[in-house]
């Protein structure tokens, strides 16, 4: 039950933007623009570090749905996703995108915990500075997600099924539509 009457049986962040527009608007563009903005990270890896970031601050509602677009984005993405969420250093993805993840948790413990190491570490690999860039503004702003769905206690199912639907949408719609 949710800590405040959202007047919305709509899940999550959704249920969210429904009762303040006027929020949802900026914060919808902000998922926009990190998630689906032109990038030289594909979409699926750029939710895979959303899902992976919302895994680790355990809030339910934001790692099942962005797992849901990451396995509608990536080959193989169940897999992708299952196996980062048990450990990135066995996970399927290519060394530069391990790299990224060790960059987006440590920001997902504390912006200080990003290191000059994982930095370069992951520019060895290939990746460019936008992409670091955008690696830590995709976690932080998830860090920001999280607490904000999960400080409210909205509605989240803890069965990734009811993702799926949702996964497909945010694949094709993006995320300017939530809520409205």
């Amino acid at each position: 039950m949710p800590h405040i009457d959202i007047e919305s049986p709509m899940p999550g962040i959704s249920g969210l933007f429904e009762f303040r527009p006027e929020t949802a608007e900026p914060l919808g563009l902000l998922a926009e623009t990190l998630l689906r903005g032109p990038s030289t990270l594909t979409v699926g890896e750029r939710e895979l570090i959303a899902a992976t970031v919302s895994r680790g601050n355990e809030c339910t509602f934001c790692s099942l749905s962005h797992a849901a677009v990451a396995i509608a984005a990536l080959d193989d993405g169940a897999n992708v996703v299952e196996a980062t969420w048990r450990g990135i250093d066995e996970a399927p993805v290519s060394d530069k995108l391990r790299a990224l993840l060790r960059i987006a948790l440590a920001t997902r413990e504390t912006g200080k915990a990003v290191t000059t190491e994982l930095v370069e570490a992951a520019k060895k690999l290939g990746a460019t500075d936008t992409e670091i860039h955008d690696t830590v503004l995709i976690a932080a702003a998830f860090c920001m997600f999280n607490r904000y769905v999960d400080g409210l206690a909205t509605i989240a199912s803890p069965d990734p099924a009811a993702y799926e639907e949702v996964g497909r949408r945010l694949l094709g719609n993006g995320y300017l539509k939530i809520g409205k």
